[in-house]
């Protein structure tokens, strides 16, 4: 979980936002996935970052997370995603393992199950979708001023998490096939019965009463289970959002989180001034959520604005234009809408796989590139 003292929401210098990011453990010589993750823990603990970085275990011992401190800006946001991502490298390298950012695995594998009483309920609860889920994600923690505005937030963000993860898409294989997908990750991850978009709430009570019900169920273990897309968090005043893959380069990570960043500012924005939030069912969401995990930015994306498809680049600008004021606020205007224009012309990481993949069909290829772009 995010480090996060300062929940600041709407102030002077703007919102709080703070990143985790999911890696993947591979071997450093072999370059397949490799069960370390509790000895890099360990090995980081004995000497734990003065950043604020937090690294923890996830569901498999092939992968691991990585939080970062909540920051103001931009820049502090990709200084803190860099650094977080070479405290990780430099313990996964005393295992005689690296970490990269890739959101599914390119070998064929067979992860390991961290064991703690928690994922051993889930193995025998969920079997197979435990036993394949080894997926990196980008969690984006922005501040709210309490759980009414986030929940405004929620109810407001909804139709533009789909672009988000079409910009993030970076999982193009699956235990070393390819699947067709920019992001099969989001794929398998809506495999989980809580995961996806929610319905719009209204109010921070509805939201609670739909949490309860859906834990009443006995579907979910707790409300940590519940995988929406986008959520409160249980620990913290911020909006947690969840759709993204892991991002193989640090400066989309960086710029992909300034856009949830300013997605939740205008939101609010439109809350305070009294604005309804679209109303856009689940089925839409799913089938949004569906073409952006497949097209990721080299096709066509649903459209906000019209609810047709259109070229990504045209509903990419859509949401620039939507959430501009927020960016010009921040004075980040022009470093996200370069950064996001240089990703739609080289791809995201989704393209830079397929083009390592392409000469040799080779997964080294894959990971060899990956871990270079991964640290840059």
């Amino acid at each position: 979980m995010l480090p996060h003292p300062d929940t600041a929401g709407p102030g002077d210098r703007g919102r709080t936002f703070g990143v985790e990011e999911e890696l993947l453990l591979v071997d450093a010589e072999t370059l397949e996935p490799v069960a370390v993750s509790r000895d890099v823990v360990r090995d980081h603990d004995r000497h734990p970052a003065v950043s604020g970085h937090r690294i923890t275990t996830e569901l498999q011992q092939e992968q691991i997370e990585v939080a970062g401190p909540p920051v103001q800006g931009l820049a502090d946001q990709l200084a803190a995603i860099r650094h977080g991502r070479a405290l990780v490298d430099a313990a996964a390298r005393r295992r005689g393992a690296r970490a990269v950012a890739l959101a599914a695995p390119v070998f064929p594998a067979r992860p390991h199950l961290v064991p703690q009483p928690r994922y051993a309920w889930l193995h025998e609860r969920y079997g197979m979708v435990v036993e394949e889920q080894l997926t990196c994600g980008l969690r984006v923690h922005v501040g709210t001023s309490g759980p009414d505005e986030g929940v405004a937030v929620l109810d407001r963000i909804r139709g533009w998490l789909p672009v988000l993860l079409a910009l993030s898409a970076n999982s193009p294989f699956w235990y070393g096939r390819e699947t067709g997908f920019g992001s099969f990750r989001y794929q398998t991850w809506t495999r989980w019965p809580t995961a996806g978009p929610d319905e719009l709430l209204g109010t921070a009570q509805e939201y609670d009463r739909r949490c309860a019900a859906l834990l009443r169920s006995g579907v979910a273990l707790d409300r940590g289970m519940l995988y929406f897309d986008a959520r409160l968090s249980a620990r913290y005043p911020t909006v947690e959002i969840r759709i993204a893959d892991v991002c193989l380069e640090a400066e989309h990570a960086a710029v992909l989180a300034a856009l949830a960043r300013a997605l939740v500012e205008t939101a609010a924005r439109q809350w305070r001034a009294g604005a309804p939030a679209p109303p856009i069912g689940v089925g839409q969401l799913r089938a949004w959520s569906w073409q952006a995990s497949a097209a990721g930015v080299d096709g066509h994306l649903v459209s906000p604005v019209s609810g047709a498809p259109a070229p990504a680049e045209e509903v990419v600008a859509q949401l620039l234009a939507h959430v501009r004021p927020a960016l010009e606020a921040q004075g980040e205007q022009e470093p996200v809408a370069g950064t996001v224009a240089a990703l739609l012309r080289g791809g995201s990481g989704a393209r830079r796989q397929r083009e390592a993949w392409a000469g040799g069909q080779d997964p080294h290829d894959v990971v060899r590139a990956a871990l270079e772009e991964t640290h840059r």
